[in-house]
């Protein structure tokens, strides 16, 4: 887990830091095209003569950040999903899941795909198509803990006492919720971010020049063979947030279930 955390701090930090880092204009086109790493261009140029060492700094903001907030939404509107199916039941619940059933059917890029097909290209609409089918297994877990913590005791009294259905979602239900959705999120962020720039590879996500790290391997894939460079290092910068990301997931999961018993099978302890 520290080695994934030195990674994603390190990446958040350089991109954080990125226009004082970058030594050059990542938009800034020349004519020192395709050119190996050197003491001028640390990880050389790419085909517009664009330093790609600066392109990989602020692609690190797009990248790393689009990733979050498509996983912030997906929590979010798994969270909702599930509580509201899982708490009042009925004809709610059924179709709640019978939409989560027919998105589970078809696979998520493919229907991600589809999605951005309806509304536009842009990164905009890879976040929004992302988080439109990635959070079924969030709303399946939150409603399994929801059905399963309604009928406890404590519950039952709150009800009992004149407590209304929103205090006792908040106050008694979605801190035994909680925990396991953000244990799947920590888990699945490095998933998360690999849709992300799949999508973005795909030319569906940022519109050049703009740099983020799926577009820059796209706009490397045809001088693989002349200047591999131009593809290696935003892949690489690809590579190490995905690995940091899932230590860290890994990590969090292993100490929430050595701290306080298994989150995921051991909900809603007697109050």
């Amino acid at each position: 887990m520290r080695f994934g955390l030195v990674l994603v701090v390190l990446l958040g930090g350089a991109a954080a830091a990125a226009p004082i880092i970058a030594p050059y204009d990542p938009l800034e086109i020349s004519a020192a095209r395709l050119e190996p790493p050197s003491g001028a261009h640390v990880m050389g140029t790419d085909v517009l003569g664009r330093d790609v060492f600066s392109r990989v700094l602020f692609g690190a903001r797009l990248s790393l950040g689009a990733a979050l907030l498509t996983l912030t939404l997906i929590v979010a509107i798994g969270l909702t999903m599930g509580v509201v199916a899982g708490y009042y039941g009925g004809w709610l619940d059924v179709v709640l899941m019978r939409v989560a059933d027919v998105i589970l059917a078809v696979p998520t890029v493919v229907l991600a795909l589809a999605i951005i097909g309806l509304l536009q290209t842009g990164l905009t609409s890879v976040v929004l198509a992302l988080s439109g089918v990635w959070w079924v297994r969030y709303g399946r877990v939150a409603r399994t803990l929801v059905l399963a913590g309604r009928e406890r005791a404590f519950v039952e009294s709150a009800r009992a006492l004149g407590a209304g259905d929103a205090r006792i979602i908040v106050r008694h239900l979605l801190p035994d919720v909680v925990p396991p959705v953000l244990v799947l999120a920590t888990l699945d962020v490095g998933a998360v971010m690999l849709a992300v720039s799949a999508l973005n590879f795909l030319g569906l996500g940022v519109m050049p020049p703009t740099p983020e790290w799926g577009a820059m391997i796209n706009d490397g894939k045809n001088a693989l063979f002349v200047a591999p460079h131009v593809m290696v290092f935003p892949g690489l910068a690809l590579t190490m947030a995905v690995l940091g990301l899932n230590l860290i997931g890994e990590g969090l999961a292993d100490r929430l279930a050595r701290r306080g018993g298994d989150v995921l099978t051991r909900p809603f302890r007697d109050r």
